[in-house]
Order: C-alpha cells, then sequence, then structure tokens
C-alpha cells in the first residue's frame, strides 16, 4: 500500500472513529447534549482532526448512515450462494438492526437534517453498497424466475426502501417503543409474496 493509500486508509478509520464515538454518546444522552469535545475525547482525536473530516457536529448527521453499508457487507460476506428470499432478509433484518442500535431521536435527527438540506440524495446513492446489494438480489431473483413480471428491479429495491424508511419513520414517531425487527419481519411474510413459487 503507497503512502496516498495509507493516508486515505487513515481518513477513513478516523471518520469511522468520529461517527462511532458520535453515535455511542448520542445514544447514551441527547445528541444536543453531546459537544464536538466529548466526541473527540471518545474517538481519542483533537479537536482539529475533527474539524478536518466534519464542518460542525451537525455534518455528522448527513454521514450517519454511513456504516450500514459496512456493516451490511459484512452481513452478506459468505451468502453468495443464499437465493434471492434468504439473502433479501439478510439485507431487511441488517437494516433494521443498524437502525434500531442508532436509536430512535438520532435516528430522528437524521431524517430532519436531510429534509433541512433537501438536495442530499447520499441515501439512495447507486453506488452505495447497500443498495447495490439489493438491486443483485433482486436481478438473480429475475433471472431465476422468482420476481413477479411486471415490476422492473429497479422499481422494485426502489420500493423495498421506501417502505423501510416508512417503517423507520413510524418507529421514529412511536420514539423507539417497539423493535424494529419484528415488524420487518411480519412485514417481509407479505414481500415473499413478490418471489414466485415454482
Amino acid at each position: 500500500m503507497d503512502y496516498r493509500e495509507r493516508r486515505k486508509e487513515q481518513a477513513r478509520q478516523t471518520e469511522a472513529a468520529i461517527l462511532q464515538a458520535a453515535l455511542e454518546l448520542a445514544r447514551a444522552n441527547s445528541f444536543d447534549k453531546v459537544s464536538v469535545r466529548d466526541i473527540c475525547q471518545r474517538a481519542g482525536i483533537t479537536t482539529g482532526a475533527f474539524y478536518h473530516h466534519f464542518r460542525s457536529k451537525e455534518d455528522l448527521l448527513s454521514r450517519g448512515f454511513a456504516p450500514l453499508d459496512r456493516r451490511m457487507e459484512e452481513a452478506l460476506s459468505g451468502h453468495g450462494d443464499d437465493t434471492p428470499p434468504e439473502r433479501l432478509w439478510r439485507i431487511l433484518s441488517t437494516y433494521a438492526a443498524f437502525i434500531q442500535d442508532q436509536g430512535w431521536e438520532l435516528v430522528a435527527r437524521y431524517y430532519q437534517r436531510r429534509l433541512d438540506a433537501p438536495d442530499d440524495a447520499s441515501s439512495m446513492d447507486p453506488t452505495r453498497y447497500t443498495l447495490r446489494s439489493m438491486v443483485d438480489c433482486l436481478r438473480q431473483a429475475e433471472a431465476e424466475g422468482l420476481l413477479l413480471p411486471g415490476w422492473s428491479v429497479e422499481w422494485t429495491a426502489d420500493f423495498f426502501f421506501r417502505h423501510f424508511r416508512g417503517v423507520v419513520i413510524d418507529w421514529v414517531l412511536h420514539r423507539g417503543s417497539y423493535p424494529l425487527l419484528p415488524k420487518l419481519e411480519q412485514d417481509y411474510a407479505l414481500f415473499r409474496e413478490i418471489f414466485q413459487t415454482r
């Protein structure tokens, strides 16, 4: 690994440490009560290093879901031979666990930030691992004749993500008063009807 690659990896690790520290502190307290100094202390960095990576504490929210892609990659690793319905459930359950781990308040702040910056479309960036994994899963289902005809892979992937976000927003509106995974498991029973049985 050359110097440039090492610096890039070091920057990625620092950003990940900052995000992780912020998430841990926000779960223990209110996000509003967490200071940049608190985050830096938890992450073991200077405030200068923080501001090198993020403009403000609020800026963390714009990239707060970035760790979802890494978590999804870990969850799907070694499961390339799973059937599309099995892989879809793995994607769905990993998503639910990740969101619940963030806590309803932080997720609410993330969506508020998105509303305040409507040009930020990063959550549906087609290069993101989570979206690509969903599309790949559905392409395989289509190739195997498991996907109901008349609906494109892209539309179906978009449908799933719109539904996921709707469930998450409902969970936030209920202040995290119910666990996400059982709710999405019930929904998944319906989603499986999208796949034909041969």
